[in-house]
């Protein structure tokens, strides 16, 4: 079972999962009212359906402690062994969240941050909790919870209001920063400090207005995210970027490389 969500009545999004090797495939074996054994007395009721996927659930302990004793993270089958839960968390990590690993975020070491910032880069921090919705198989988003606070706000207003650019560690920051440019009446890129729940999608159509460049992942072509980068790089700067990745043999997904678009 993948425990994707929070949501503002006290519940959770969940999705149910079948063993398949060493990773596991989405299962339909769900009813509504059903009642789940889960390890150490835990017992989990689905509540009814939310999209294809995912159903609403409640659990009878406090998630988030239960997780952290009997979870583990998501894993995919290109993994090929068990990686302790550290590997899957970044030096910006302060509390669980998301339900998968914020990837791009890895290369950063305490190391590689001192110097940028002896460099002159400032860092932010921003939180927007991630859940499992697949967008690029017709799924609806659903909202998520999402932080700017006032000191991110102030920060990013400086970096535009000198000309400098605000750039996106992992495409999580990107709605939670859009989401806080729409917050104000103006369209200018400026933020504001605000906190709760969005459900904003970016798109080629929707554009970016408080976000000027995006270190990401590489992300499968049917993939939701690559409709994010489109917004940032458009498509012929996208598939040169893709092709050269192919052409390099770079490594795709939560532990593979990152790259930066700076259109």
């Amino acid at each position: 079972m993948h425990f994707s969500t929070p949501v503002p009545d006290g519940g959770w999004l969940v999705e149910l999962r079948t063993v398949a090797g060493p990773a596991t495939v989405p299962s339909d074996a769900g009813t509504a009212g059903a009642v789940l054994q889960l390890p150490a007395g835990a017992t989990l009721t689905l509540t009814g359906r939310a999209g294809r996927r995912l159903w609403h659930a409640r659990l009878s302990t406090a998630v988030v402690p239960y997780l952290l004793r009997h979870g583990a993270p998501i894993r995919y089958s290109y993994v090929q062994r068990e990686w302790p839960l550290s590997a899957y968390q970044t030096i910006f990590a302060r509390r669980p969240g998301s339900a998968e690993m914020p990837s791009a975020s890895r290369p950063f070491s305490p190391q590689v941050v001192t110097r940028l910032v002896a460099c002159g880069v400032m860092f932010a921090p921003l939180a927007l909790d991630t859940g499992v919705s697949s967008l690029e198989v017709g799924e609806e988003p659903y909202p998520e919870p999402y932080d700017v606070p006032p000191a991110t706000a102030r920060l990013v207003n400086l970096a535009r209001w000198e000309g400098g650019r605000v750039i996106a560690a992992g495409t999580t920051v990107v709605p939670a920063l859009e989401t806080a440019a729409r917050a104000r009446a103006a369209a200018d890129g400026m933020v504001a400090a605000s906190a709760g729940w969005t459900d904003h999608v970016v798109t080629p159509g929707t554009g970016v207005l408080a976000v000027d460049g995006l270190l990401t992942g590489l992300h499968e072509p049917r993939s939701s995210h690559l409709r994010m980068l489109a917004a940032f790089a458009g498509p012929d700067l996208l598939s040169r970027c893709y092709r050269a990745a192919v052409d390099g043999r770079y490594l795709w997904h939560e532990f593979g490389d990152v790259h930066l678009l700076l259109p």
